[in-house]
């Protein structure tokens, strides 16, 4: 039976511990999220709290297992699967008994959904009212997907004892074949880039090749910036007989979490090449697949399989949300960020809700703490801001990296070491100390700092579950680390998952600060981040780099001017446009007054 998507916006992955219940919580009403697989720890532990929630017999997979971190993470999935069916069912007949908790899921669809007027068709009806809502219930609602998350950067090599294990023990080899064995028919989200080694494994599971029927029992879906990367990497899945079902365009920096900056290309002009360029897309992708699978003896689908286009990234009005299906035809549109505020719908303690709901402006900010070394979106205030301060002041800088999901590092250790720990702090602050005489006042401090700011993410990052759901934390103390756009410091008040739906839906806004379009955001943000690359350049600057920084230049003076074209012929943003033009004009002469510098002539 072909489903139908009940909602026009979907629920990504934030962090390793805000999504990680969130199919449990949401996914009876038809929405989608996704469940980060990183941290094999916190899942097994929030597979004890909800065996023990719903009295489901546990036994704990330990370190001792051979394959355990494959395991905890079938396991857990298969938990949540079970758990979402028997709440759906539940759900179904609740919507078949009370008409009040019909009319409140009705509330929650979208003013276009057919499935919505048909519910209204039989409401007025009235014959036989609860068997014929009985069979409709159960011919066009499903449940939410229960997506899955790997960032194919955190891919990290594991030992025991000096030996190193063979390669589909790293990491995000281990989290891909903890999917594939499980019950799920979802998909997963592959984050961060092309990772070859990877992307071969999925060959190994026979979930991801369509079979006789053409139908995919477990999907692909790529995060990606821009066309050119998705045309990359979707063709080189291609060629090994796999199809990417869905390209989640992401702004570069107008997102939660890690920021990915394109190359000075804006979220609109990139939505504009692939609603252009979508059957190129498809084509190529199903013209490589064939060939692939032809070789192989496997089945294969004679016409294109279907391929969706989503996008996310700084959403924030109802506006914005349907300007975005209507202009660039995209299937759904990511509202991460502000379902940090709905408890109904995320994993957040109440103290670093809190935080967040009371967060202005300048309180959110690019920072440097991720030991990937790649800019991070992120809060002033938290507790591991705090924590962190405090050792640093105690000149006990670094976390005692317990996890080790980022221990990518090779300098110092063959088995990789994080850039947050304190093992790796101290010889670096050491080498510091030795050059301290040759370094002004400012030089050492600057540098000392860009040594002690990286934050242990693997802890940080999971430890609002285990607030949230009262479970032991061991260790050191490292509180909370959050990672929200921006775009979440117009919200400033905890919300019921209705009313954000209804936010999203139907223009009933729960904003309580005047806020900008989400395109000059990005605009201002990519302005900023130019300015600040062009600042803070130390050494020579080479050819290479002032390629690099004329072409980025270029890619967002041509993007205004995309902007200026598409807002005095659309019909969406009438009340604002005057307003809207004028920041363009603001930030085109911001940006045209950041002077890029010369090379020195011998």
């Amino acid at each position: 039976m072909t489903k139908t998507p009940l909602h026009t916006f979907h629920i990504p992955v934030m962090g390793l511990a805000y999504t990680i219940d969130s199919p449990i919580r949401v996914a009876q009403y038809g929405i989608s999220s996704v469940i980060a697989l990183a941290d094999d720890e916190l899942i097994e532990k929030m597979r004890n709290f909800y065996s023990t929630k719903f009295n489901i017999p546990y036994e704990e997979i330990t370190q001792k297992f051979h394959d355990y971190r494959a395991e905890r993470i079938t396991s857990y999935l298969n938990l949540v699967d079970k758990i979402v069916k028997e709440k759906f069912e539940s759900f179904k007949t609740e919507l078949t008994e009370s008409k009040t908790a019909l009319e409140n899921f009705m509330s929650m669809l979208p003013n276009t959904s057919d499935i919505k007027k048909g519910f209204q068709n039989l409401l007025d009806d009235g014959i036989s009212f609860k068997e014929n809502i009985q069979h409709y219930i159960e011919s066009h609602l499903f449940p939410g997907e229960i997506d899955v998350n790997i960032m194919t950067k955190l891919d990290k090599g594991n030992f025991v004892k000096n030996e190193q294990l063979p390669i589909e023990f790293n990491d995000a080899h281990a989290a891909l074949r903890g999917f594939a064995n499980s019950n799920l028919e979802s998909s997963v989200v592959l984050s961060a880039g092309m990772n070859p080694r990877l992307f071969g494994y999925f060959e190994n599971f026979k979930d991801f090749f369509p079979n006789e029927k053409n139908e995919l029992k477990k999907k692909i879906i790529l995060k990606v910036s821009d066309f050119r990367s998705a045309m990359i990497q979707g063709n080189f899945l291609a060629k090994k007989g796999l199809w990417v079902s869905e390209y989640r365009i992401e702004s570069g920096l107008n997102c939660g979490g890690h920021a990915f900056a394109t190359d000075g290309l804006l979220l609109g002009t990139i939505l504009e090449e692939f609603k252009q360029k979508k059957e190129q897309l498809v084509q190529s992708a199903h013209d490589l697949m064939i060939k692939a699978l032809q070789l192989k003896n496997q089945p294969f689908p004679e016409k294109p399989l279907e391929l969706k286009i989503t996008v996310q990234g700084g959403v924030g009005t109802s506006e914005e949300h349907e300007f975005l299906l209507d202009e660039y035809q995209v299937d759904s549109v990511g509202w991460g960020s502000p379902f940090l505020l709905v408890p109904e719908a995320t994993s957040v303690d109440q103290e670093t809700r809190n935080l967040l709901m009371n967060a202005k402006e300048d309180d959110f900010y690019l920072s440097n703490i991720s030991p990937l070394g790649v800019p991070f979106n992120t809060l002033k205030g938290t507790t591991n801001e705090f924590l962190k301060q405090k050792r640093i002041h105690e000149n006990k800088a670094g976390s005692s990296c317990p996890k080790k999901f980022l221990a990518l590092s090779k300098e110092y250790d063959p088995h990789g070491i994080c850039t947050a720990s304190k093992k790796y702090q101290d010889i670096k602050l050491e080498e510091l100390d030795a050059k301290k005489e040759t370094l002004t006042v400012d030089e050492f401090e600057r540098s000392k700092t860009k040594i002690t700011e990286k934050s242990c993410l693997c802890v940080g990052l999971a430890n609002a579950s285990y607030l949230e759901n009262d479970i032991k934390i061991k260790g050191q103390s490292q509180g909370v680390v959050i990672c929200p756009g921006p775009n979440l410091a117009y919200f400033d008040q905890e919300v019921s998952l209705k009313e954000m739906v209804q936010h999203i839906y139907q223009g009933k806004s729960v904003l309580r600060t005047e806020r900008p379009n989400l395109f000059v955001k990005e605009l201002k943000m990519y302005v900023d981040y130019f300015g600040n690359e062009i600042e803070t350049i130390s050494g020579e600057v080479t050819a290479m780099q002032l390629k690099k920084w004329n072409s980025f230049k270029t890619n967002i003076l041509e993007g205004i001017e995309y902007y200026q074209n598409l807002f005095s012929s659309t019909l969406y943003f009438k009340n604002d446009e005057n307003k809207i033009k004028n920041q363009f004009d603001f930030y085109k002469k911001e940006l045209n007054a950041i002077k890029i510098p010369t090379l020195e002539l011998a």
